[in-house]
């Protein structure tokens, strides 16, 4: 374990002309191979009944936080639903922590309180980790208000998936979101699937960045496979939204290649459509791009991947190492202590 938690991550390391630098490639390299590899261990201790709970893997998504953390401001926020291990890592947050937490140990980010699906770091304006579809929709704007109110140039960033779009406080949120123009950006993860069930199953609207064209919302596609797409897109979003526009909504069209949650068995789709998704995986287009620009070697990304394998394993020890949380805390961090007679000191 690192001797301390490491700072939040740099964000806005791109030059003044909107090119990107081998910097920035090799950035989200090594961001989304640590998602990748992280969840992939996820994965298999989660098999092993080595923590409780839902587990929802990011896998085949990455590209979404990768390109977003290089074009957001240090001081904007991300709220999003449960599908939440990913967001801490790339801010900065040690594989350490994000592990214990999911562990359930004192060593967590929460003190293993948010588990797999509650995801909170305060530290680096990470607002959760949503168990409730779509609840987060407008609580990120709620966020958003109280920035502009105190007067701040913060946006907030409100992830949700694409069944989350169906939950009305979407148009409740976005009516009033518009009418006193928050600077808050809508993201759509849109992994094709809500659960078990194809877009195309739930709406004749197919082309969700068009819902909010009843409220005079800007919006657009993102092809969520390819950071600098996603970069380009949060970048715009963003300058939207610090200027006093208003909201914006970005409908990332991405693909998990895991099932909806570890319990799925995926019977929804056939294994060839996971396939052809496959070939458009964002890490090996990263990796492409650094290879024939000649801005990394194999060996290089070789040895980078050897290095986060050992981080992630690293990880596993700490979280299982660290104590679990005391009965007493059951009564900490909450708001009042109930005055139940059975209770006793």
């Amino acid at each position: 374990m690192p001797t301390k938690t490491a700072s939040p991550a740099k964000r806005n390391a791109r030059p003044a002309d909107g090119g990107h630098t081998p910097e920035t490639y090799r950035r989200w390299f090594k961001d989304m191979l640590l998602m990748r590899r992280f969840e992939e261990k996820c994965g298999q201790l989660y098999t092993m009944q080595k923590f409780g709970g839902f587990c929802h893997l990011y896998i085949g998504q990455e590209a979404i936080l990768a390109g977003m953390v290089t074009a957001m401001g240090q001081d904007d926020r991300i709220i999003t639903g449960y599908r939440d291990h990913c967001h801490p890592l790339v801010l900065g947050e040690t594989p350490h922590r994000v592990m214990a937490e999911l562990y359930g140990r004192t060593t967590g980010t929460s003190k293993g309180k948010g588990g797999s699906m509650h995801y909170f770091d305060k530290g680096r304006h990470l607002f959760g980790g949503h168990g409730i579809v779509g609840g987060q929709i407008g609580l990120g704007a709620g966020i958003a208000f109280a920035d502009k109110y105190r007067g701040g140039k913060q946006v907030t960033l409100c992830m949700m998936g694409d069944g989350a779009v169906r939950q009305g406080i979407l148009h409740e949120t976005f009516n009033m979101a518009m009418t006193w123009k928050l600077p808050v950006v809508f993201i759509i993860e849109n992994n094709q699937y809500a659960m078990g069930t194809s877009v195309e199953r739930t709406s004749n609207v197919r082309e969700l960045y068009t819902l909010g064209e009843s409220y005079d919302m800007p919006g657009e596609p993102v092809d969520g496979m390819r950071c600098e797409a996603v970069h380009a897109a949060i970048a715009k979003a963003c300058a939207h939204c610090r200027a006093g526009n208003g909201p914006y909504l970005l409908e990332i069209k991405t693909y998990r290649y895991r099932g909806h949650s570890m319990s799925d068995p995926q019977k929804y789709r056939t294994k060839e459509e996971v396939e052809q998704y496959k070939q458009q995986d964002p890490i090996e287009d990263v990796r492409g791009t650094l290879l024939r620009n000649k801005w990394a070697t194999e060996a290089e990304l070789e040895a980078m991947d050897e290095a986060i394998r050992k981080e992630v394993e690293e990880a596993v020890k700490f979280a299982e190492e660290s104590p679990l949380p005391e009965a007493k805390e059951l009564w900490e961090d909450v708001y009042k202590t109930p005055d139940y007679p059975f209770i006793k000191d």
